[in-house]
């Protein structure tokens, strides 16, 4: 398992990964999933998360590598942003999820629920990173969707570079917010 994932991991620099196939509108899949948060195992329930506002879904490859730690540490860096727009962040991975205890506390800064994505989650949501060849490997797409409180995608972003994954989800729930107060 550990070289199958090793191997995965060490083509992520010439994987490419899939549109994100729920595109703005289309019914988020309903999930829930064994996770961790501040270093404690948690049961992590899509649905719970919706009664309490949007939902920051963002799937990254795998624990503990580069670009990940890079984009859990901006996300728990911007989380009273998205918490002051009333919105939930979890992150989701098919990658090193033996190693989201850790994880959660040390890169999400305790600050956010991190959950492993089942393979139903993963097809789902079509998060599954492809080789250039068009094969799959055993992690998820750097992909982060916005869900609406009625579990509508508001939008969606697929990008190997973690970037502009949190300015841009940030933005999608301001804007969400914006015309729920209109309206």
């Amino acid at each position: 398992m550990r070289l199958k994932l090793f191997l995965a991991i060490a083509t992520l620099p010439f994987a490419l990964p899939a549109a994100a196939a729920l595109a703005p509108g289309a019914k988020a899949p309903i999930f829930a999933a064994d996770g961790a948060m501040a270093g404690q195992p948690i049961k992590v329930s899509l649905k719970a998360a919706l009664k309490k506002g949007p939902v920051v879904l963002y799937f990254f490859p795998a624990a503990f590598t580069s670009g990940c730690n890079v984009e859990a540490a901006a996300f728990a860096k911007a989380l009273p942003d998205f918490t002051a727009a009333g919105a939930t962040v979890i992150g989701m991975t098919a990658g090193n999820t033996d190693k989201l205890i850790a994880f959660s506390s040390e890169h999400c800064a305790g600050k956010f629920a991190v959950a492993a994505a089942s393979p139903a989650v993963v097809k789902g949501y079509d998060v599954v990173l492809t080789r250039p060849d068009g094969t799959p490997t055993t992690v998820t797409s750097r992909t982060s969707y916005v869900i609406a409180p009625n579990g509508k995608i508001i939008y969606a972003h697929t990008d190997m570079s973690p970037v502009d994954h949190i300015k841009n989800t940030l933005a999608a729930v301001q804007a969400w917010r914006k015309s729920a107060k209109k309206g």
